[in-house]
């Protein structure tokens, strides 16, 4: 159990960590990206201002304070002039009509045409290529400017690179610290666990000593004559003593993961002998009482944990199932595991929100039948117990609400 706590804890946490560093990294690229287009609409809006002094001749040798106007204050005069960009007037028809090539030499007449059909079709504002585009209107005809970020996006790319990476790295490094410091971080609850452990195994042990002192002398009164409420002392005393080797039996069972002695048995014998036992109580209780069960089956484990894994799944059936209900036992191979699935009717609804605690210890969906089924609750704690101690997995489920059904899975 602590070894699959410690699993869970750097899996969790390292995907937390995946998930904040993902957000983080996004959020900060979008930032960078949203920086980047913005500047270059900024760039675009100045140079598409009517009578602009930044398109023609280079560099400019008039009049500069009159060129410093045209800029916002919150840009630096020399940026439109560091910017590399041509501007294209197009008819309606989509026809060039003036192109100005001039503040830029990596686009020639011919790559001209290409961008314009990819600009002519979008909106007023967009990317092709490399390149941000801004339309305006220039009477009937349509003026393009398109301004070159090649080096803005370059620097993006760069920097969303380098922070995936970054990200990823610092994943890697988170969890490789959890790897390292899980075991101390766990230790407080595996303590507590190994505590509570022992605490039922040997407090198991020491009540079975009085319990027997108890039934012998119950023995010895009832030599003299039986009686109603020596009846009832063996009555409780018989059901105490069942809790305390289920306790021990489900401590026992959670040592025994991963140390678990295996043996080859015939399983599918070893499942109809244990359900045949169980022929004479459902006819008492009229219980429609039918069972599937594959032959041949053979798998590695311990005989004695599995035929009381069964035992738990059909008494826990029987003694929950209304009397003339239906109870159903199937044993069935897929792949390489066994599946064993025991249902039966149920007398009450059964809530969506139960079935997720029906394996904790001392939880029932029926409190009102307690005192009438003689249960304690533990039955499918230890079932749990068998199941995971031979690698497999259990599972509830209630379809209709009306019926209960235990799914378990036990590698071959």
């Amino acid at each position: 159990m602590i070894r699959k706590l410690k699993r869970k804890f750097i899996l969790l946490a390292t995907v937390s960590m995946f998930v904040l560093m993902t957000v983080l990294v996004a959020i900060m690229n979008l930032v960078n990206y949203s920086e980047v287009r913005s500047d270059s609409d900024e760039v675009l809006d100045v140079l598409a201002q009517p009578n602009t002094p930044f398109l023609g001749a280079f560099p400019p040798t008039e009049n500069p304070e009159a060129m410093i106007a045209f800029i916002p204050q919150d840009m630096s005069p020399e940026v439109p002039y560091e910017s590399r960009f041509f501007v294209v007037t197009v008819s309606p028809a989509g026809e060039i009509l003036a192109s100005d090539l001039s503040r830029i030499i990596s686009v020639d007449d011919e790559a001209v045409e290409d961008y314009i059909a990819d600009a002519v079709s979008g909106s007023s504002r967009g990317w092709v290529g490399q390149f941000r585009y801004l339309k305006t209107s220039d009477g009937e005809n349509t003026r393009i400017l398109f301004l070159d970020c090649g080096r803005k996006l370059a620097s993006f790319r760069t920097f969303l690179w380098t922070s995936v990476g970054v990200g990823l790295l610092g994943c890697v490094l988170v969890f490789v610290a959890f790897m390292l410091t899980a075991g101390k971080i766990v230790a407080p609850i595996a303590e507590s666990y190994e505590k509570q452990k022992r605490f039922i195994s040997d407090a198991g042990h020491e009540i079975k000593t009085p319990l027997t002192i108890i039934n012998a002398n119950v023995d010895l009164l009832e030599s003299d004559g039986e009686k109603e409420e020596l009846a009832d002392i063996r009555l409780q005393t018989r059901r105490l003593t069942e809790l305390t080797n289920n306790l021990v039996l489900l401590s026992k069972m959670e040592e025994a993961q991963h140390k678990l002695q295996k043996l080859e048995f015939p399983l599918s014998e070893l499942v109809s002998e244990t359900a045949g036992a169980f022929r004479a109580l459902a006819a008492s209780r009229q219980l429609d009482y039918r069972t599937q069960i594959a032959p041949d089956v053979t798998m590695n484990g311990s005989p004695d944990a599995v035929r009381q894994l069964a035992s738990i799944l059909l008494d826990n059936a029987m003694k929950y199932s209304p009397e003339g209900g239906a109870v159903r036992l199937e044993l069935t191979t897929r792949r390489k595991a066994a599946v064993l699935t025991v249902s039966n009717d149920a007398e009450t609804l059964i809530q969506e929100a139960e079935l997720a605690r029906v394996f904790d210890r001392f939880y029932r969906t029926d409190i009102s039948r307690n005192s009438q089924t003689g249960g304690h609750g533990i039955g499918l704690s230890i079932a749990k117990a068998i199941v995971e101690a031979h690698g497999g997995s259990i599972a509830a489920s209630a379809k209709t609400g009306r019926d209960f059904c235990v799914t378990v899975t036990l590698p071959l």
